[in-house]
Order: structure tokens, then sequence, then C-alpha cells
């Protein structure tokens, strides 16, 4: 095949979703991924209305699952024989306070968010090294610069994939493999949605107050989020780049955010944050 392939997980929704359609209609093969592929339906409806249905492919993977992700790898092999792009998009949000979200929530929200994409990163590389090309974009999210309280283990699993993103970028150079990291702001998709539909708001605790703020302020970031396609246009820039960044910082006021975290004294953010939960 004469066209990049190009690997994406998490394509039910979201930026998986889009990405998926704006590839294929640029001429990219997509392998399109999703742990329930009960849902592929309104994907393949839009492939097919778009004349897409040629590029676009779709195939069962659960990032979490090591027999899935093995699949997915022999049916590369053994049909295309190589992985130009591969794209880490699968992810959710798990929203509440330390102490009332059990531990195994925690890791739950690191096996998909971090381990989920070490394992399918893993399992490509060998492709990507021996043909001496390749490019890995990571999804991350503003939320692995600054922390977000009633965040913890999104934020906590963002932190740790830019983290390894970044040493992965820097073990890949002889290669010439990228690495760039995606670090969206609050976008149109139904992270949130999921995230925040999860949280206990009827519990009788002192959270309760700070709980309903976050929740309020969530929400009212979500209903003003940005259209998720400005996040697809980066990711087919860097699909399309011969040397792409590392850092793809994007969203409104995202470089404020980062430039406060980074310049301002962390007594600032912190009455930042205080004069939020106390409105």
């Amino acid at each position: 095949m004469d066209k990049e392939i190009v690997l994406i997980t998490g394509t039910n929704s979201g930026f998986g979703y889009l990405a998926t359609i704006e590839l294929a209609s640029k001429g990219y093969f997509v392998i399109a991924t999703m742990r329930d592929v009960s849902k592929k339906q309104d994907l393949l409806k839009e492939a097919k209305q778009r004349k897409l249905t040629e590029l676009i492919e779709v195939f069962p993977l659960d990032v979490t699952n090591e027999q899935q992700i093995e699949d997915v790898k022999q049916h590369m092999k053994e049909r295309y024989g190589r992985i130009d792009i591969l794209i880490n998009n699968a992810g959710y949000s798990v929203g509440g306070m330390t102490e009332l979200l059990e531990v195994e929530e925690w890791k739950k929200q690191f096996e998909t968010n971090l381990f989920g994409v070490i394992a399918v990163t893993k399992a490509f590389l060998p492709m990507m090294r021996e043909k001496r090309k390749g490019k890995i974009i990571n999804i991350g999210s503003i939320s692995g610069r600054v922390g977000f309280p009633g965040l913890g283990p999104y934020v906590s699993s963002k932190f740790a994939l830019a983290g390894y993103s970044e040493s992965l970028r820097l073990e890949l150079l002889p290669f010439n493999i990228s690495v760039s990291l995606l670090e969206p702001g609050s976008y149109k998709t139904d992270i949130w949605e999921k995230a925040l539909g999860k949280m206990n708001l009827a519990t009788v605790s002192e959270y309760d107050i700070y709980m309903k703020k976050i929740y309020a302020e969530a929400k009212r970031s979500g209903e003003q989020a940005a259209d998720p396609n400005e996040v697809v246009q980066v990711i087919l820039n860097i699909c399309k780049s011969n040397k792409p960044k590392f850092r793809y910082p994007i969203g409104k006021g995202i470089r404020s955010i980062i430039f406060i975290k980074n310049i301002l004294p962390w007594s600032f953010i912190e009455s930042l944050v205080q004069r939020k939960m106390s409105t």
C-alpha cells in the first residue's frame, strides 16, 4: 500500500472519531480501533456518506487487553507490514475527591491512560524502528501541566503520560521516530460529561459543597468549550510535518495557564482556586 497507514485508538467518539474521518479524507489509510466495536456504526455511516469506506478499517482494541493488542499487531504485520503513524487517543476521566475515591478507581484510570499507551506503543515500536521511520502522537491534556481539584486520578495519569512521552521522544531520536504530545484544553467531547456523571453529588461529607462547585465550574467550562476539530487539525499537521515538535498546547487560554504555572508563584494559583471554590 502506498498510502501512509495510521492506527488510532479510541475512535468511537471525540478526537479519535473526528481524526479518523479527517485523516481518511486527506488520503491516509486509518486503522480505527475501539474497545466496543458495537459502537462503530456512526463512524462507518459517516465514512460511507463521505465515500471513505475503503480508507478505514475498524478493529476491536481495548488498550488494557494484552491479547487484543497482540491481535492488532499481528494483523498489521501480516496485512500491511508496517505502521507509519500511531495515535494514542483512548482514555477517560475519573472525577471525585481523593478521600472519597477507591484506590481501585485510580488503578483503572492509570491502566487506560498510561499503561494502555505504553502497551500499545511497545507493540508497534519494532515495526517503526526496523523501518527507521514513524510518528507517535499521544493525546495528553492541559491537566498534564496543571492540577485541578476533584480530578486527581485524571490529572495524575496525564502528568505521568507527559513524562513518559518526553522520555520516549529522547529514546527514539536515533531511529527517526518522532513523539509528539498534544495538550488540549476544554473541548466539546463527552469525556467530562462521563467523568462528572459518575461523581456522587448526593454524599454527606465536608467535601459536598466543593464538589458541587467543581461540578458547576466544569459543566460551565464544557458548555463554553471550543470545537474539537481544532485539535484534529493539529493532529493532521503533525502527520504532514517532516519534523514534528514535541509539545502542542492548544485551546483558549492554555498558553496563559502554562505561563502562570511556570512563572508566577504557586501561592497565586492557590488564591485563584480558593476564590473559585468560595464564591
